[in-house]
């Protein structure tokens, strides 16, 4: 099986697509450093617009590392899922369409254990791609802004996180936001066992993000009610979960968490759904008729 997954990763890693994905992010990432580098206090001042009424707004504290990662995270983490479609969706159709996936089941491997490569590989790169997120948002935000309070602003208020019960948050969250991208992985990986050349999977899963995703974003009581509650995308928000703090006379609780048990039950759907889509992939691929 380790034979296979590092041909697996051979082809992945040799096609020049997959590295679209870290060069879109390290751009990405690097424009809003950059912005925030040198327009950052007038940032945060609009940001932070209700308060400087009361008191005034430290504006040169605020502005660090932390709350850049937090900025980059609420702005890229919605597009990463499209950058995973690129790969997921294209490791057994693009094999349908070069012709070799009817030869590599006639090897003496399995239909579930090939699959279970494929899709591990996926996974592989998915997180591979989380890291360099991490990399550049956090380590390379701590090195150009330094670090300080964490100033995380909630619609009428905002909690302010200590320095030290910072770093474990962003590492919850960063392993939340895994789960989610696996989803989405797990969701082209879906289609692209359905499809014959990898357009249809790429395409049905961007698709399928940014519609959801919309959706998710409407600030529509209906669609609170009814669809929201079960599009894996509004899940997908739940690592922000670890930064709403639980406070006490207005000062928030090193350690706490708001509302765990909705992180929880966030993540345990995200989960739930990936186990669909595999399933649904892993039967349709069992009785597939495999003639390319």
């Amino acid at each position: 099986m380790f034979r296979l997954l590092r041909i697996e990763l051979y082809k992945i890693f040799k096609r020049p697509r997959t590295y679209i994905a870290f060069g879109v992010i390290t751009v990405i990432i690097l424009l809003v450093q950059v912005a925030l580098k040198f327009g950052g206090n007038e940032y945060v001042g609009l940001m932070m617009s209700g308060l400087n009424e009361s008191f005034e707004v430290p504006t040169e504290e605020i502005l660090n590392g932390y709350l850049v990662c937090f900025i980059i995270l609420n702005l890229l983490l919605i597009h990463v899922p499209i950058l995973v479609a690129l790969v997921a969706g294209d490791v057994v159709a693009g094999e349908a369409n070069m012709g070799t996936l009817r030869l590599l089941i006639s090897k003496p491997v399995s239909r579930f254990e090939l699959l279970f490569v494929k899709f591990l590989a996926s996974s592989i790169y998915t997180f591979l791609l989380l890291i360099w997120v991490a990399v550049f948002a956090l380590l390379l935000s701590i090195l150009l802004f330094g670090t300080n309070q964490l100033a995380v602003a909630r619609e009428l208020e905002f909690n302010i996180i200590s320095t030290d019960d910072v770093l474990w948050r962003y590492a919850a969250a960063f392993i939340f936001a895994g789960i989610g991208l696996l989803t989405v992985a797990a969701m082209a990986f879906m289609f692209s066992v359905f499809a014959d050349n990898s357009v249809g999977p790429i395409v049905a899963t961007v698709c399928v993000v940014i519609v959801f995703t919309i959706l998710t974003q409407l600030q529509i009581p209906f669609y609170d009610e009814t669809i929201k509650p079960y599009l894996f995308t509004t899940h997908m928000l739940g690592w922000k979960g670890f930064f709403y703090v639980k406070g006490k006379e207005g000062v928030t609780i090193d350690g706490s968490i708001e509302d765990f048990s909705q992180i929880l039950k966030s993540g345990l759907i995200l989960v739930g759904y990936t186990v669909a889509f595999l399933t649904i992939a892993g039967w349709y691929f069992s009785k597939k008729n495999i003639l390319s």
